[in-house]
């Protein structure tokens, strides 16, 4: 659609109402938890929101790759998202991530996610097939136009071309980014290319200082949220509020060592250990994770008391 002359479009009006600063902030990519038989523990899923909440958290991201929403049923991604908004109860903002290898099925998932509650939807590029620009754009399409909630971009990995990637904002209720890399620069550049102001949340746990005071994104979305959801609502705060980033150094600091011992095994089943270690255990990961036996547990949790970062709690 064209602007009318002298004026802007409806859509283009829309997008510049749109209230950004009341997404502005930390979101938890959720875990999904899982009970030892193997089905969601929705209880669980109510005591993580509340953490969260509680820890300082704006929102979460629902179904993500943390979440191992590729790893479930369409049922129980449905389920998963179901019991987050219900343990939020409005209080925070609620991202469905329903993105799938058929398209159809992010187009059913997006339905429902509308007729959940969400706040917005959001989708990784297409998987396996259609790896193309053109696939892109044709799947996320289909994802936004049906239904009326805001849609996110969510970048994983990729790499951003500020002026080919601007023409996304041109889809139906496309208005943000979840940008999972370190290239920041082209986001700079990306908004640039952009009509219309759009929220970007930055994905890369280990450098959001960095990220926040580039001064082009709004927060951010990631696993570590989970374990340490005051640090970063603190560094969130100091960032984009007082603009004191001396202060939120630190803070990123300690939020790198736990993260640096996270990915010491290679394995995201350690991410969900740490949880277990505060109190929240949410169980295994699914396969192609290995599950952590009992044994490299104890020495895992004998790393975090000597790291003794992270506040140990008996379940």
């Amino acid at each position: 659609m064209l602007p009318a002359e002298g004026g802007l479009s409806t859509v283009a009006m829309k997008r510049r109402k749109m209230d950004f600063k009341a997404m502005q902030g930390e979101y938890a990519a959720l875990f999904t938890p899982f009970t030892k038989d193997n089905r969601i523990n929705t209880e669980m899923v109510g005591r993580l929101v509340e953490y969260q909440l509680a820890g300082g958290i704006r929102g979460f991201f629902v179904g993500g790759s943390t979440g191992e929403g590729m790893l479930l049923t369409l049922e129980e991604r449905k389920r998963l998202l179901e019991a987050a908004i219900k343990a939020n109860r409005g209080r925070g903002k609620v991202i469905a991530h329903v993105g799938a290898v058929r398209t159809e099925d992010s187009v059913e998932l997006a339905r429902h996610a509308a007729d959940a509650g969400s706040d917005w939807v959001s989708s990784v590029p297409p998987i396996y097939f259609a790896q193309s620009f053109e696939g892109t754009v044709y799947h996320y399409s289909q994802i936004a136009q049906a239904t009326d909630l805001p849609f996110m971009v969510y970048a994983f990995n990729t790499n951003v071309e500020p002026e080919r990637d601007a023409c996304l904002f041109k889809i139906k209720n496309l208005r943000g980014m979840k940008f999972t890399n370190s290239n920041y620069y082209s986001i700079q550049q990306l908004r640039r290319w952009l009509d219309e102001p759009a929220l970007f949340l930055n994905g890369k746990d280990e450098l959001m200082v960095a990220a926040l005071s580039m001064g082009c994104f709004h927060g951010g979305i990631g696993t570590t949220q989970n374990i340490m959801p005051r640090h970063f609502a603190e560094i969130c705060r100091l960032v984009l509020e007082e603009n004191d980033v001396a202060t939120a150094q630190p803070l990123q600091y300690e939020v790198n060592a736990v993260i640096a011992l996270m990915l010491k095994y290679g394995n995201m089943s350690y991410a969900k250990a740490m949880m277990r270690f505060i109190g929240l255990d949410c169980g295994f990961c699914r396969g192609p994770f290995p599950p952590v036996s009992e044994e490299q547990y104890a020495r895992f949790a004998d790393e975090l008391r000597e790291q003794g970062i992270l506040e140990e709690e008996n379940n």
